[in-house]
């Protein structure tokens, strides 16, 4: 692992901000809680005095499974455990105040969507050096007049203690995922009988620090790169996607190209953002929502609604179990809910509504982010009527031996078409993932994608 500081005075995204305090960073006194009531990432250090466990320092290498062999493929450190109950259509209203609006949807839609209910486990945390940085930020880091950027900030998690809707999403869309990775995933998008196939990706994901010739002079308004070429089914192999996520993106629109391997051409891709089209999702997601929301919030009015305790995917490692095939995780409807895992997490509620004279297909996203990994775990989507219409869900699971907290899978459910999208299926993938992955600035370039472009 290598991690470079870098200070950026270029920006995050364009939001409505509150008033007063909303662009300075916090006191010292303030800061002084990291570390001690609240975790050096910002969460409350304390249980709730039941099924909230203390934070004591997250999952250790000393419990990390003797059978894991390094290799990308998760062993289950939980697998002896037992569901403690189930959330299903007999008992969802006893649970309502701990569910989103888009879960308790989905318990009354399906009688097999059910939530399985264990033990929680705090088991995020993230290396040193990040959390270092992240309390070094917490009284140097701003918001830019306008809200369009960051002032002073470096690689970590920029608002440890949020005072606005903004910075809490700022914290998701820049949270920790081990510098570099590549990862071989795959994605379904099963018609509402439960009939699927899969599309299967190479992804590489590179922050800019991380460059093995990185300059701190050279595209500084660059936050990291992302590479993503299709390597199945063969009508769609060869397809690569290049982005270059700048931080302010009302001041430089993210920078995007396609190689079509059909047409053998690179093109711009402007589409590459927004409400813009997925990534062979036939239809199935949104540019953003990728990784639950990413780039550029500028179009929503977002409001932090406060804290609440809500049951979340979470330690999700049985969805990546390497005896299960595709056809025993996709069902109709939704994933089998049999393989899926829900404990009880302090959560972070975050409201966007789409500003006046913006466009966008939801015209409400509700966000709700584990206090401990920054990760937007559920996600509630209305549409410009006001309607709830999609349901995001992240597995999320901690990847133990680089101290990652990411997700296993991701699933967006449309309860109106019957029909959903799952992102991330690794069990029948060979070198899942890999960390630590040594890439240079020429490996991002237009010109590459040629060489990563074959049938």
């Amino acid at each position: 692992m290598k991690l470079n500081k870098k200070l950026i005075a270029t920006g995050v995204l364009a939001a409505s901000l509150f008033a007063g305090n909303a662009f300075a960073a916090v006191s010292a006194e303030e800061a002084a809680k990291l570390g001690d009531t609240l975790t050096p990432m910002g969460a409350e250090k304390a249980g709730n005095g039941g099924a909230i466990p203390a934070w004591d320092g997250g999952m250790t290498e000393d419990q990390i499974p003797a059978s894991y062999k390094g290799d990308g493929i998760y062993v289950n450190p939980f697998a002896d455990e037992q569901i403690k109950f189930t959330i299903n259509q007999s008992n969802v209203d006893e649970y309502a105040d701990n569910l989103s609006p888009g879960q308790i949807a989905m318990i009354r839609k399906y009688d097999k969507y059910v939530l399985p209910v264990y033990e929680t486990h705090r088991t995020s945390t993230y290396p040193q050096e990040i959390m270092d940085e992240t309390v070094e930020n917490a009284t140097t880091v701003e918001l830019i007049a306008g809200g369009n950027g960051l002032k002073n900030y470096q690689e970590a998690t920029p608002f440890p203690i949020p005072k606005n809707g903004l910075e809490v999403i700022w914290n998701h869309i820049t949270r920790y995922r081990g510098g570099s990775v590549t990862r071989n995933v795959g994605q379904a998008t099963p018609t509402a009988d439960g009939n699927f196939s899969i599309v299967k990706f190479q992804d590489e994901l590179t922050w800019r620090a991380s460059l093995e010739d990185y300059s701190p002079t050279e595209d500084e308004n660059v936050l990291f790169y992302f590479k993503q070429a299709i390597t199945g089914p063969a009508r769609l192999a060869g397809n690569v996607l290049l982005v270059h996520e700048t931080i302010d993106q009302v001041k430089e629109p993210r920078r995007a190209w396609v190689y079509n391997a059909g047409q053998r051409r690179v093109r711009r891709a402007p589409q590459v953002a927004y409400d813009g089209p997925g990534t062979a999702a036939d239809g199935m997601r949104t540019t953003d929502n990728f990784d639950m929301f990413n780039g550029a919030p500028d179009r929503y009015n977002w409001e932090l609604v406060g804290k609440k305790e809500m049951y979340i995917p979470y330690n999700s490692y049985k969805l990546t179990d390497r005896s299960l095939s595709y056809d025993e995780i996709i069902k109709a409807g939704h994933i089998n809910q049999d393989l899926t895992r829900y404990e009880l997490h302090r959560v972070w509620h975050v409201r966007a509504t789409l500003k006046d004279g913006e466009r966008h297909i939801y015209g409400q996203r509700d966000l709700y982010i584990d206090e401990d990994s920054w990760q937007a775990s559920i996600i509630d989507h209305y549409d410009g009527r006001g309607e709830l219409w999609r349901v995001a869900e992240a597995h999320n699971m901690f990847f133990y031996d680089v101290k990652v907290p990411w997700y296993a899978i991701e699933t967006l459910y449309d309860l109106l078409s019957g029909r959903y999208l799952a992102l991330g299926l690794t069990n029948e993938e060979q070198n899942p993932y890999q960390f630590g992955v040594e890439y240079n600035s020429r490996d991002y370039t237009p010109a590459a994608l040629r060489r990563a472009g074959t049938r």
